[in-house]
């Protein structure tokens, strides 16, 4: 990616420097060109690693901190030991210059962009102010030293620092800054190749960005010098000096190029063909400076007086292929491929190059990129080229190879192409002003086909840039070649396996182009809908009108004789549309239909149509105000009335005409009062009559009985008037039938339009209505099959990348096919041999045996041998039944997937009635029906959630859950008119509360718990008798919780002791489905409540059944208690009561407290100290006369017991209580251990050993003859091999008791050889490793102060001997090689400081 990101910044500067398109900030564009060149060098190092330049790179990095990148690479408290450094060429008074100055060059080198740019302006604007020699030399200096760094960003940033400086300071000789490079990065020292390398090139890439280069010849010459000689350097730079030769040669005048450099590159020119970089400069040159490389002097180097001949054509093939590869990772078009064709164009050559290079050439690599790179210079030359040369490219070879990698690149692991074709294509029509090269571009790819199906999606986004005479012209296209295809015009191409597969099957050939025509046939049409459906296409209301109807009239009719009146009847059809053609094409024009339903008005129409109220949505309507389906019912009506003309392809019974007419005249009616108050209610049935109406061409059967029953429901419900009979059904219930018979339909429009006219109907509602609906639900009613869901196979739309889906194997499934069903059938065969034999086969099976003589009748083998022919019957037989048996079986299977697909298909059924649910409870909350809703989805809950269900079921309960528990339960309003159905709520509120209860699952209980909170909530809120005249504030007022009692229908005293049973269950039984938080639910909702049900919950704090119901107890009470509506309503003696009995209940629990602590039991003491606190800071804050001594007493019986431990939860929480009582937690103090007294035995044994320590009994007793030690030296020796000392033996493999250096053994040293103590040390200090009587150096083994300061980190742990004893230790020698190491070389560059002091 980093040599992607260079390529295009390179190419985006050298574009901007040639066009100017935009002029960014100076700094800003160095930046970025500067920073695209350091990412495409950190990848050629990346690159290069391992290639045989480990000892240039080890080398250039190892001396990077005393060479180029050292001085910038310091930090800014050691600028000025480097400013010392370089005091021979500065004079002596910058370094006693503010350290402003020396920091900027730190800030050059950040890695921020921000901070990188500030800096460089402030030291440009340093030196431009404030100008002396001494800083602009010391300046030069450090930025060219910084050229060659190895940091992060260093070199960028140094790059273009020094570029800004040449350019604000114009004095300073580009040619003597050349020369300080050329010097400062020595290519001669083969030990710094790399960064000399990176040096160099960054400096000239410096001198190039300040603009002044081009000015100075002599620069310009050795600079071009110095890249010509870098580019030798191509493991390191890899083709980073031939793109600044490019960028340079791009700024260069002509007569520049003639004079100074011609000569110079000559030798560049003359071997353009060697490599890509070479020849991208030739064709820069050819292209820059025409006059300079005129044929004359081309033909002297060239051999050719032209690049594009039929003699260079293997080499330039040659070029491209290896410049392809050199992109392969990047993924991108060759910078050369892109000059090479501008040259083609220019000497007139481009068919040479096409033909020869490109298709005869590149195509025929095998290799994969050199046809990518074939694929992107078809992309790239779209908008170079000519009307006549886009029919020759357009229709060649590249384009077949590229649909054959479209087909082929379906896989997941393979890499597509098409993405960036489409990108291309859009960049090529988003620029063109030629409608020609538009539409033929656009034909071209629609023509691009495999077996008739085109490779290019239906949906392909790049339509959105065609102008509107190009729209207009490729519709024609499309239209025509529907009714006329012509597969000859098409580019068709072919897989190895199609070709294979249809030389062998000549026979077919008739029935493979009726084939190829009927996949043509479906992609135009898809691709005409997906034209209105893009939004993002400037269309008008005359196109998609064309196109609607062209797709209705060839759908459902016939021309008999062409008409004027019937534009559509005047296209002549040159292939007979077959029936799966015209099934194709009404699924197009019913999916356009979903489309128009929805479409927004379209350009040139009013915001509001006239016939719509002011402010209401203009979706689904024209200009005038008329719906989409409305016209093209009239159209239908239209077409029908010219009989002589067209005729329907299934034309009308008598029934069905007089339904279709009927329907008209409804629509009409309604029509005229859509202006009604009524008006968007109208709308919306006049909306369902018409899209049934017009259904009546797809499936007329089925419209005719629901048209009749729609036109009387909307009748009715309509005529305010209009009342039905006591056994008639109400036209609501009627209208719920037949919205659920549409909502079983597959097609998605009759499911949204079904969805908005229930929105209508929601306020109509009755209860049988909603009865039709809820029994859809019912789990007990799903094998009645009340309503049946049918599904029609290929209805549904392909998806937008269609073309792709038609692969390749396409032409083997018919001839697989076989051979799959064969091994289904032994499958099933095999596993239904692997479960049980049927009882009835076995009897079969033994009755032929037994009648072929093979068993006998008591079912033991017979004796007597049968001759041939009776073993043939035999065996005919036998076949005979195993075949029987095995259709049985087949029909089983089938049998049992009809039942699955059935029962998925109901399911589906489900979920789409769930949401008219989800619409009712929306549009009417307050509705007393919804009320109605919840037993029933509690019951399906219940239900769902008992048996295991598929992913379909899940989806269907999760959104079940979801609407039950977000959309009624939860709403924020609800029904204020249920007084007189109080009893029937009250009753089913103890029913909600009694199953909540005795429910197996705790999550089905909270289902109904909430159900009944939300029953709760609609008896407080409904008042007895609500005067009709207050306000909705007034009526607020009723429902609040001081006149609840006396103004809501809710019976306080049976709520409140049914909720008392519930709490004393779930505190009472050991298992109860209940939780504490459904009763915190409860409180927190109803307050109300919590106060009647506290007395309840005290008891229980204490003689709950279990310590976690105790548990639960204190934390309900707790939760209670921080009620701000409790505290309101109990004032003075109740409040301070309850906070007393609280305060005893739970002294009693922690008293209670026995000797077996369990994790349980932990858990109450937990919440008892919880509550327990919040009541002491109670009685504190309110000064209530409560006595607090007995909680005194048990929070100290407790602490002093062992149940609580030094530390945790349990004994902050402790102590935060005795706190708020006046006892305050002391403050413990370390206990040392004496040094004199040596641990018991036991102790040390009981003692948690450190990890990785063995124990003493374990250790090797290797201890020098006659020694002795005592346990405190032991001791102390054994603490001394810690984690520290264990690194220390990892490294170094040589340990030995004692060593000396002249191979004595060495015993217990005398005081006068062990360093004198520190006397302001109190703790021993730790004994250093004795070596002939001397204490090692500190290169070896220091012993600074960070030692010492974890000797006294240990001391309180250790028994530590008197200092006149020193301890004996293992010294260990100094490894081989001890200066090598860094760390040996910083202790050796820092010696640490001893006791006194002195160094060590």
């Amino acid at each position: 990616m980093a040599v992607t990101r260079s390529l295009r910044s390179t190419r985006r500067s050298r574009a901007a420097a040639a066009e100017a398109e935009a002029e960014p900030e100076p700094g800003e564009a160095a930046e970025a060109t500067t920073e695209a060149a350091e990412a495409t060098t950190e990848a050629a190092e990346e690159a290069t690693e391992g290639t045989g330049e480990g000892t240039a790179e080890g080398t250039g990095e190892g001396t990077a901190e005393g060479t180029a990148a050292g001085t910038e690479e310091r930090a800014p408290s050691s600028a000025s030991a480097s400013a010392s450094v370089s005091a021979s060429a500065a004079p002596a008074p910058l370094l006693q210059q503010s350290r402003d100055f020396l920091d900027l060059f730190w800030g050059i080198a950040k890695p921020a962009q921000d901070e990188r740019l500030a800096a460089t302006a402030a030291l440009v604007e340093r030196l431009r102010e404030r100008p002396q020699e001494a800083e602009l030399q010391y300046a030069l200096k450090r930025l060219i030293e910084g050229l060659g760094a190895t940091r992060e960003a260093a070199r960028p940033g140094f790059s273009l620092a020094l570029s800004q400086v040449l350019q604000a300071l114009e004095d300073v000789p580009l040619l003597g800054v050349l020369e300080q490079i050329r010097e400062k990065h020595d290519l001669q020292r083969k030990k710094f190749l790399r960064n000399a390398a990176f040096g160099n090139f960054f400096g000239v890439l410096a001198l190039f960005q300040s603009g002044r280069l081009v000015k100075d010849h002599k620069a310009l010459v050795e600079a071009v010098r110095l890249l010509q000689s870098l580019a030798q350097h191509r493991n390191h730079l890899q083709d980073l000096p031939h793109r600044t030769l490019v960028d340079i040669l791009s700024e260069v005048p002509e007569p520049v190029f003639e004079e100074a450099l011609f000569s110079i590159l000559q030798a560049d020119f003359t071997s353009a063909f060697s490599s890509p970089e070479q020849l991208q400069l030739l064709l820069v040159g050819l292209q820059r400076f025409p006059g300079v490389l005129q044929p004359r002097k081309l033909k002297k180097l060239l051999g050719s007086a032209s690049v594009v001949t039929k003699e260079t054509v293997p080499r330039l093939v040659e070029v491209l292929s290896t410049a392809a590869k050199s992109v392969k990772k990047e993924k991108v078009l060759p910078p050369v491929g892109l000059d090479l064709i501008r040259v083609a164009l220019q000497e007139g050559a481009f068919d040479l190059f096409w033909k020869d290079v490109v298709e005869a050439g590149l195509l025929e690599e095998p290799s994969g990129p050199s046809s990518y790179a074939a694929f992107r210079l078809l992309g790239s030359a779209l908008p170079l080229l000519s009307l006549e040369q886009l029919h020759m490219v357009l229709h060649g070879e590249v384009m077949r190879r590229y649909g054959n990698h479209v087909l082929s690149a379906q896989l997941p692991s393979r890499f597509k192409f098409a993405p960036e074709m489409e990108k291309y294509v859009s960049t090529f029509m988003e620029g063109c002003e030629d409608p020609e090269k538009q539409l033929a571009v656009l034909v071209a790819f629609s023509s691009l086909t495999n077996q008739g199906y085109p490779v290019v999606p239906s949906l392909w986004p790049v339509v959105k840039h065609l102008q509107p005479e190009v729209l207009n012209r490729y519709s024609s296209w499309l239209q025509d070649m529907f009714l006329r295809p012509d597969l000859s015009s098409c580019l068709e191409f072919s897989t190895s396996r199609q070709k294979k597969h249809a030389a062998e099957d000549e026979s077919r050939r008739v029935e493979t182009t009726e084939k190829f025509v009927f996949r043509l046939r479906k992609w135009l049409i898809q691709r005409l809908t997906s034209i209105v459906e893009n939004p993002h296409v400037t269309k008008d209301e005359a196109f998609v009108l064309g196109i609607a109807r062209f797709c209705f009239f060839h759908s459902f009719f016939e021309t008999k004789k062409p008409s004027k009146d019937i534009p559509e009847s005047q296209q002549q059809v040159s292939v007979p549309l077959d029936s799966k053609s015209r099934d194709a094409s009404g699924n197009a024009f019913f999916s356009l239909l979903q489309t128009l339903n929805s479409l927004p008005l379209l350009r040139d129409a009013p915001k509001t149509p006239p016939s719509l109220p002011r402010g209401k949505a203009s979706h689904g309507v024209m200009a005038d105000g008329q719906l989409w389906t409305q016209h093209l019912v009239q159209y239908a009506d239209f077409l029908l009335s010219h009989s002589k003309n067209v005729r329907p392809v299934k034309p009308f019974s008598t029934e069905e005409k007089a339904a279709w007419d009927r329907m008209l005249q409804s629509a009409d009616r309604l029509r005229q009062r859509v202006k009604d108050s009524r008006g968007a209610e109208i709308t919306a049935f006049l909306q369902l009559l018409l899209l049934v109406g017009i259904h009546l061409f797809k499936a007329p059967g089925e419209c005719v009985d629901l048209l009749s029953d729609l036109q009387n429901c909307i009748e009715k419900a309509l005529d305010k008037k209009a009342a039905a009979g006591a056994q008639d059904p109400q036209w609501v219930e009627v209208m719920v039938e037949i919205l659920l018979s549409l909502l079983s339909q597959p097609s998605r429009l009759m499911r949204q339009v079904s969805r908005s006219v229930f929105a209508h109907v929601c306020p109509h509602l009755n209860r049988r209505a909603l009865q039709l609906i809820l029994d859809v639900l019912d789990p007990e009613q799903e094998e009645d099959g009340a309503v049946v869901v049918t599904e029609e196979p290929g209805q549904r739309k392909r998806p937008a990348a269609a073309g792709e889906d038609e692969s390749e194997e396409d032409s083997a499934s018919d001839e697989d096919s076989s051979d799959n069903s064969e091994g289904s059938e032994d499958r099933d065969s095999d596993e239904a041999s692997d479960g049980e034999v049927d009882s009835g086969f076995r009897q079969r099976l033994m009755t032929v045996l037994q009648a072929g003589k093979a068993l006998e009748a008591d079912g033991e083998s017979s004796e007597e041998e049968l001759d041939d022919d009776a073993m043939m019957a035999l065996d005919a037989r036998l076949a005979s039944l195993f075949a029987e048996q095995k259709l049985r079986t087949q029909a089983k299977k089938q049998e049992k997937d009809k039942m699955q697909k059935e029962k998925n298909l109901r399911c589906d059924f489900k979920i789409k009635v769930l949401d008219l649910v989800e619409g009712f409870l929306i549009k009417q909350p307050e509705n007393p029906l919804v009320l109605e809703l919840v037993e029933p989805l509690l019951a399906v809950i219940e239900r769902s959630m008992s048996r295991n269900s598929a992913k379909q079921e899940q989806d269907f309960l999760r959104k079940t859950a979801d609407i039950f528990t977000n959309q009624l339960c939860r709403a924020k309003q609800y029904c204020h008119s249920v007084a007189g159905q109080a009893e029937d709520f009250h009753a089913m509120l103890e029913r909600l509360v009694q199953r909540a209860s005795h429910q197996a699952d705790s999550t089905i209980a909270l289902y109904h718990f909430s159900a009944s909170l939300y029953l709760l909530r609609v008896l407080k809120g409904n008042a007895a008798e609500v005067p009709a005249a207050l306000s909705p504030k007034k009526q607020r007022k009723i429902s609040a919780p001081p006149q609840v009692e006396g103004s809501s229908c809710l019976d306080l005293a049976r709520v409140t002791r049914l909720y008392t049973e519930a709490l004393t269950s779930f505190l009472s039984k050991r298992n109860s489905p209940l939780t504490a938080a459904m009763f915190v639910d409860l409180f927190s909702r109803h307050p109300m409540i919590c106060r009647q049900l506290l007395p309840v919950i005290l008891p229980f704090i204490t003689t709950g059944a279990r310590p976690y119901h105790q548990a639960q107890a204190c934390l309900m009470l707790l939760k209670a208690l921080q009620m701000r509506e409790l505290r309101q309503a109990l004032e003075g003696p109740a409040w301070q009561e309850l906070i007393g009995d609280s305060i005893r209940q739970t002294t009693e629990s922690l008293r209670m407290v026995g000797m077996a602590v369990t994790k349980r039991t932990r858990l109450k003491m937990f919440k008892a100290l919880e509550l327990l606190i919040f009541l002491v800071k109670t009685v504190k804050e309110e000064k209530l006369p409560t006595s607090l001594e007995a909680p005194l007493a048990v929070l100290q019986t407790l602490r002093q017991s062992k149940h609580l431990g030094t530390t945790g939860r349990l004994s902050d929480l402790t102590w935060q209580a005795l706190k708020l009582l006046g006892v305050q937690r002391p403050k413990e103090d370390k206990v040392r251990v004496s040094q004199n007294t040596a641990e018991a035995p036991e102790d040390l044994g009981r003692r948690k050993r450190k990890k990785g320590f063995l124990p003493e009994t374990k250790k090797r007793k290797r201890r020098q003859e006659g020694s002795e030690e005592t346990p405190a030296t032991t001791a102390a020796a054994t603490e001394g091999t810690g984690k520290r000392k264990r690194k220390r033996r990892r490294k170094s493999k040589q340990h030995q008791t004692l060593p000396g250096l002249n191979g004595t053994v060495e015993g217990p040293q005398s005081p006068s050889k062990t360093p004198a103590p520190d006397p302001s040390q109190t703790e021993v200090p730790r004994p250093q490793a004795l070596v002939n009587g001397a204490s090692r150096s500190a290169a070896a083994g220091s012993e600074g102060p960070r030692k010492k300061l974890r000797a006294s980190k240990r001391k309180t742990g250790l028994d530590a001997t008197s200092p006149a004893t020193p301890m004996v230790k293992k010294a260990r020698l100094p490894p081989t090689g001890e200066n090598s190491s860094p760390k040996a070389r910083l202790r050796k560059k820092v010696q640490p400081l001893g006791p006194e002091g002195s160094p060590k």
